[in-house]
């Protein structure tokens, strides 16, 4: 975990310098230090939210460790402080993501928060890097598992894996981080001549005010429908695994191979077919509210779906990553270790994590 944050940290600082060296060789040094800035607040606004990120959902952490105690209460209270600690990880990102919107428009209006967004996407490279770490050492411990080997390889591997939960909801963070200066940059685009035309968006106006009302409800749904098509596929799974149990001679005992190819095509099937109405509702909505209610609702419903969809990813991402990390600390041998009740509990909890990840 420390050589990842180490790369990332980097990372930012070869990025900083670059962009003001550049930035000043364009724009000239008075200009150029102001775009440097906005890119600067959109590198550090990153930093806050994969420290952020890295806090809440590695095990070493407080946050994690006390999901883990929660789960001795049972699945519920397991559930319940996972939640609540994924609310609390929102808070930080949120306003380092504020901040930095505010001093890159202050630098150079909203062509200063669009290169915040783009200072933030800079370091995709490690990002990407670091999210591929995770399902590439889940497989790692899923291969040494499957093949007997020792436990104290599984248990470096269970170590590596817990890092992969907590890269893989760094670079979810630095995506939605991203997302949201981009497309608080798209009103920039929307009040245009060109485009809608508007100024201002009036929060007495009730079309406005219904226009952001759908565009947080718009969000809820979606992933709403993407929880439920992840439960759906599930129980395929489990009803194929059973049939395979039931008819498959000999595969109880381990004596017989099951049909690997038919779980990938259940898995595949359902992964593209259960996103196509989740796919389509946000893509159908906005349309709807800008034809039946105007440019201004259309307005709200933008401003509505980015403020609501940005609580809604980082408290899912980072509540997900935290309740597979508080399983995997039980798994070291806490709080009753592998096997007992409370590791029960904390399966449960990341049973409930895995699609708030997704």
């Amino acid at each position: 975990s420390y050589a990842l944050n180490s790369a990332s940290i980097a990372a930012i600082s070869i990025t900083a310098v670059g962009s003001l060296l550049i930035a000043g060789y364009m724009f000239g040094l008075e200009k150029g230090f102001g775009l440097f800035v906005a890119v600067l607040s959109g590198l550090l606004a990153g930093l806050v939210v994969g420290l952020t990120s890295d806090y809440f959902t590695n095990r070493i952490h407080r946050p994690a460790q006390f999901i883990a105690r929660s789960a001795q209460s049972g699945a519920a209270i397991d559930m319940l402080t996972g939640f609540s600690i994924g609310l609390l990880s929102t808070v930080l990102p949120i306003i380092g993501i504020a901040v930095a919107a505010v001093a890159a428009f202050s630098m150079a209006g909203f062509y200063g928060i669009c290169l915040a967004g783009v200072g933030m996407l800079s370091v995709t490279g490690i990002i990407v890097a670091s999210d591929a770490y995770g399902p590439i050492v889940d497989n790692a411990g899923s291969i040494v598992e499957q093949s007997g080997m020792p436990k104290r390889i599984r248990k470096t591997t269970d170590t590596l894996d817990s890092v992969g939960n907590t890269t893989k909801a760094i670079c979810k963070g630095f995506a939605i981080g991203s997302a949201a200066l981009t497309a608080i940059a798209l009103f920039a685009t929307y009040a245009s001549p060109e485009m809608a035309n508007i100024k201002t968006l009036d929060l007495l106006d009730s079309r406005v005010v219904a226009g952001f009302f759908i565009g947080g409800a718009t969000v809820a749904l979606f992933c709403a429908l993407t929880i439920l098509a992840v439960g759906r596929n599930a129980f395929r799974m489990v009803g194929e695994v059973r049939r395979q149990f039931k008819k498959i001679p000999g595969l109880m005992e381990g004596k017989a191979k099951p049909d690997y190819a038919r779980c990938v095509d259940i898995a595949t099937r359902g992964a593209l077919k259960e996103l196509v109405i989740p796919s389509v509702s946000a893509l159908v909505v906005p349309i709807a509210v800008g034809l039946s209610l105007g440019k201004e609702a259309l307005g709200g419903f933008l401003a509505g779906s980015i403020g609501v969809g940005l609580v809604f990813a980082l408290l899912m991402a980072n509540a997900g990553g935290a309740w597979d990390n508080a399983k995997k600390y039980i798994e070291l041998g806490r709080f009753g270790g592998k096997g007992s009740k409370t590791h029960v509990a904390a399966v449960i909890g990341d049973t409930v994590g895995d699609p708030f990840k997704d």
